[in-house]
């Protein structure tokens, strides 16, 4: 697992990064259908951010981030994402803050909440469906059951 240290600059978390072909082969390779898709993910984890800035974007999506309740509303307006990845605990307005105030907003009525969270299931899964979430996961999650989420929701 990277860790990122104090010193490290954090803007580069939400910076869009293209994938770089090593080769030939590599370079004529049809790009995925997911091409082009927008996940904003809102946690205030930065670790968690960088983890899924590395497989989300070796799957060809690209990235956006936020880190609180009240830069993800500004972010989800100024980005226009795919797909929201939320966090329940946030600094700032939770997750179910943050539901809310899109569902306010006509133009997110169609954008997919997957909820990623460290909070038990038995308490805020039905709450999290309630609000709007299309699917819930506890962390840690598993990469290939959150990918196959992002995939249904998406296409």
């Amino acid at each position: 697992m990277l860790a990122l240290t104090y010193d490290e600059p954090q803007a580069d978390l939400c910076q869009p990064v293209q994938p770089k072909p090593v080769n030939r082969k590599l370079a004529n390779r049809k790009v995925s259908s997911t091409s082009g898709r927008k996940i904003l993910v809102i946690d205030d984890d930065q670790i968690l951010c960088l983890g899924l800035k590395v497989r989300l974007k070796a799957n060809y999506y690209d990235l956006c981030f936020a880190h609180d309740g009240e830069s993800a509303l500004c972010a989800a307006i100024t980005e226009k994402p795919d797909l929201i990845i939320l966090d329940i605990g946030l600094p700032r307005g939770d997750g179910y803050y943050v539901m809310q105030s899109l569902n306010a907003f006509p133009d997110f009525a169609d954008v997919p909440v997957i909820v990623l969270t460290g909070r038990d299931g038995f308490t805020h899964e039905r709450r999290c469906r309630d609000a709007g979430a299309k699917r819930f996961f506890e962390k840690p999650v598993n990469n290939l059951h959150l990918l196959t989420a992002i995939r249904q929701l998406v296409e």
